[in-house]
């Protein structure tokens, strides 16, 4: 059940190793460098699920979620911090900003992409919301 997914990364390896594990499994996947980036692609391509990494340069990933979460053209899509940092308040910092779940660097590349699937899953694959066909929107 692969769907879209938008990549929120600013870091070259960990977005090639995002983007080439879920590309094997048969995700599509949207890549972003910057919360500005993100904050158009979300909207423009509607994708299923959101990886968001929280310490963006500029705006850090807990401002782009709170903003796509106060967007109505967004704000159904699930989005999941996939951050190096590992705290408990981490976590909840993260929920507070409207995360549907987290996710720890470095990750088990073996689970990844079923634990990606899973969050699809929970999130709705689609959240009734309609897909947007635009440049770089591939379905």
């Amino acid at each position: 059940m692969p769907g879209r997914v938008l990549v929120v990364e600013d870091n070259d390896m960990h977005m090639q190793l995002v983007s080439d594990l879920l590309t094997l499994h048969g995700f599509n996947v949207l890549r972003a460098a910057t919360g500005a980036r993100a904050l158009v692609l979300a909207e423009e391509c509607s994708p299923d699920l959101i990886l968001m990494d929280i310490s963006l340069k500029g705006m850090n990933g807990l401002e782009v979620t709170r903003m796509l979460k106060q967007n109505p053209n967004t704000a159904a899509i699930p989005v999941v911090a996939l951050t190096t940092y590992a705290m408990q308040h981490d976590r909840v910092q993260a929920a507070e900003a409207g995360c549907a779940g987290f996710i720890t660097k470095p990750f088990d590349t073996r689970t990844f992409p079923a634990l990606i699937t899973s969050f699809m899953q929970k999130g709705g694959s689609d959240g009734g919301r309609e897909h947007g066909e635009s440049a770089g929107c591939r379905r």
